[in-house]
């Protein structure tokens, strides 16, 4: 339940993060459009408004005479436009820097910076008008250059500072905003987080104890025909119809078992009877059987364990871990391969890894699917006689992480398959 809460968590903040991303970069992004594009025309303006400024006038006073006081249409959006930009103007500050056909370089009439000395503008202005450029961005200035048929130079310079800091302040603003937004989120997400996987867990816990209850009811069935193949065993002697069904009732068994032991393990109020495990003593127990086998299938175990390693745990489910990752080793390696086990103290924690050859190779679909129930790595491998039921790994992942461990597999440089179990030590 903790790890399905976790997930819907995660699901749900990280898509309204990125939605509220996304509304504040649209924000910031139109914000940023519209000043670049506010202080272009302001610029354009000011230019058209210095070149024109007598023709404005006489053309105004002709259009005024000849339409008998009554302006247009276009005049009145004109003059509005007009009114609208002086008010612009006014609240912004700017200069105008003249360089005459033989170098003298001046400030022009109508210049409203008021912040800088003369020699610091005409500084500015000389440093780009010394370059190639005729518009762009220099320290705090949008300027644009004009180059005059008699060989002088014209640059107007727009100060773009406090529509820098609007831009900045939005971001940090709308960054904020976000930034509470999450964390309101998170808050909300994780207090209705329950309540919103309720009815799947109810569901998962319906089947966690529909297995267990089903498990319990075909142990009796199963427990009478495997008496029942004995009496015919002994009454017809040996019978490979009899064999055949005595078989398959112990991999039912077997089956069933399995079934039940992961289900109990899946519910959140199992019971582990945990004390002081030295684990290092564990695995060198469990060692020898597994040495045996391998050398009998032709394969190579080498066993690295540190001493006296030990962990809060169940002995006995650590035992079947320990036991389940041995035996998946050594079944699925190849003959005349060598099989590695460690057992380490890695900081506060205990890792037991395996590392094997493997007899096909997996892919990364196989490996994210490797300790799900009932999933073998490849057809060739679900085709094995001695192949199981593809529940071990299931079974040694519930057991990892009712201890508080992780389970992880991996493909290392050499291609091998690594399987590491990382469990915390006793204190």
């Amino acid at each position: 339940m903790k790890q399905i809460r976790r997930r819907f968590i995660k699901i749900a903040l990280l898509a309204l993060t990125l939605a509220m991303l996304l509304v504040a970069g649209v924000i910031n992004t139109v914000h940023i459009i519209g000043t670049y594009n506010e202080l272009n025309e302001t610029l354009d303006y000011i230019v058209k408004n210095d070149n024109n400024k007598s023709e404005q006038k006489m053309q105004q006073k002709a259009n005024f005479q000849n339409r008998g006081n009554s302006p247009s249409d276009d005049e009145t959006m004109q003059k509005w436009h007009n009114h609208h930009m002086n008010t612009r103007l006014e609240e912004s500050r700017y200069f105008i820097a003249i360089q005459s056909a033989d170098g003298e370089l001046f400030l022009g009439a109508g210049s409203k910076e008021t912040e800088c000395s003369k020699d610091d503008l005409l500084s500015v202005a000389e440093g780009v008008l010394s370059s190639d450029k005729t518009s762009g961005y220099n320290d705090k200035y949008l300027y644009r250059v004009i180059n005059n048929t008699d060989g002088s130079k014209k640059a107007v310079f727009l100060n773009y500072e406090t529509k820098k800091s609007e831009i900045l302040s939005l971001a940090l603003i709308s960054l904020g905003a976000c930034v509470v937004g999450v964390l309101l989120s998170l808050l909300l997400v994780a207090l209705l987080s329950k309540k919103a996987i309720k009815p799947m867990m109810e569901n998962i816990e319906q089947q966690k104890r529909f297995i267990t209850d089903a498990g319990h009811e075909l142990k009796t069935p199963l427990t009478v025909i495997s008496a029942n193949m004995d009496v015919l065993n002994m009454d017809l002697g040996e019978n490979e119809w009899v064999h055949g069904t005595q078989k398959q009732v112990a991999n039912m068994r077997k089956l069933v078992n399995e079934l039940v032991y992961l289900s109990r393990m899946d519910e959140a109020d199992s019971h582990l009877e945990k004390s002081v495990v030295n684990i290092s003593n564990i695995v060198r127990d469990i060692s020898e059987p597994f040495e045996g086998m391998a050398e009998f299938n032709g394969k190579n175990l080498i066993v690295n364990t540190e001493d006296d390693l030990k962990l809060n745990g169940d002995e006995a489910a650590l035992r079947r871990l320990i036991s389940t990752l041995r035996e998946n080793a050594v079944k699925h390696a190849p003959e005349d391969s060598d099989i590695q086990i460690t057992l380490k103290r890695l900081g506060k924690n205990i890792v037991f890894e395996t590392e094997n050859e493997m007899k096909e190779p997996l892919s990364e679909e196989a490996l994210s699917h490797l300790f799900d129930r009932f999933y073998r790595g490849d057809e060739s491998r679900s085709k094995e006689e001695n192949s199981g039921f593809g529940i071990g790994l299931s079974i040694a992942r519930a057991i990892t992480e009712k201890h508080n461990g992780t389970i992880k597999a991996g493909i290392n440089e050499k291609g091998s398959l690594q399987i590491i179990c990382i469990l915390p030590k006793h204190s």
